[in-house]
């Protein structure tokens, strides 16, 4: 299991990953400006891969530019598949390569999420996983109904009410929280409850009400673009759904719930030192 941290990671590891597939490469599409990656997507069909790309039926102001995206992916060798209009959006970014290796991110293939924002992706060759996620792959593309099969694939709006609330439930000294806007009725609550017997919570983000025990601050420096949780310093979630109740119930979100100490251990690294950094701008 690998993580990608943006910005310091850049598009590095995305290309690196399509330039290595020998098979099959497919890849889910939100928002997309990125030449580098598409020139990647692009040489890869072009050597035999089969890329397949399932890309939003629409997104807010770029519409245009996804159908365009799908005509040069066309041209290039790709089979490309439109989501369904079923679900308000359809906001999950995920890669499968090869059948064997799954690319779960927090960001969109875009400038802003890639060089200028804070967000996260894990990459996985876990068996059980990736089978799962290539079933959410097929069935999105078909357009066929997707039964969750899996306790570690977080996948909207089927089972991450469910999921994270239970990790959020399960926290028995802290939990760190990377999100834009936590609202959800249930999901407040759940925080409630273990601020109340004592859990540490700090939240990079905004919470719509105040909770006593629970601390928020805004991300200092850079744009917040990713959904992510850390459980008592030994599990994490990394996804696209924030904790609002649209995201829980009315979009196809995907996330991935981590088990893997080291991933952990650097996640929240990264939180403590954007924590400190609003910390010293604040007493500046």
């Amino acid at each position: 299991m690998k993580l990608i941290t943006q910005p310091e990671d850049g598009a590095g590891p995305v290309i690196k990953a399509i330039d290595k597939a020998k098979k099959t490469i497919d890849i889910v599409i939100f928002r997309f400006d990125r030449p580098d990656i598409e020139k990647a997507l692009h040489a890869a069909a072009g050597r035999g891969v089969g890329v397949r790309a399932l890309i939003a039926h629409t997104n807010k102001g770029g519409e245009k530019n996804l159908r365009k995206l799908e005509l040069r992916l066309l041209e290039a060798g790709a089979t490309v598949a439109r989501t369904a209009d079923d679900l308000t959006r359809y906001h999950g970014k995920m890669m499968i390569v090869d059948g064997t290796t799954l690319h779960v991110y927090g960001f969109n293939y875009t400038k802003l999420d890639i060089a200028k924002s804070r967000s996260f992706g894990i990459v996985t060759r876990e068996r059980r996983i990736v089978n799962e996620a290539l079933k959410l792959f097929d069935a999105d593309a078909l357009r066929q109904t997707y039964t969750p099969a899996h306790k570690r694939l977080v996948v909207s709006p089927e089972n991450s009410r469910a999921l994270l609330t239970d990790f959020i439930k399960g926290a028995k000294q802290q939990l760190l929280i990377y999100d834009a806007q936590v609202s959800d009725n249930a999901i407040q609550k759940a925080l409630k409850e273990r601020a109340d017997a004592g859990v540490e919570i700090r939240i990079l983000g905004k919470l719509e009400k105040s909770l006593n025990g629970v601390k928020v601050r805004k991300l200092s420096d850079l744009r917040l673009h990713v959904r992510a949780i850390v459980r008592d310093a030994r599990e994490a979630f990394i996804g696209s759904q924030s904790l609002r109740r649209l995201e829980l119930e009315g979009r196809r979100e995907v996330g991935i719930i981590v088990n893997n100490g080291g991933i952990v251990r650097r996640i929240q690294a990264v939180f403590e030192a954007d924590w400190r950094k609003k910390s010293r701008k604040k007493a500046a």
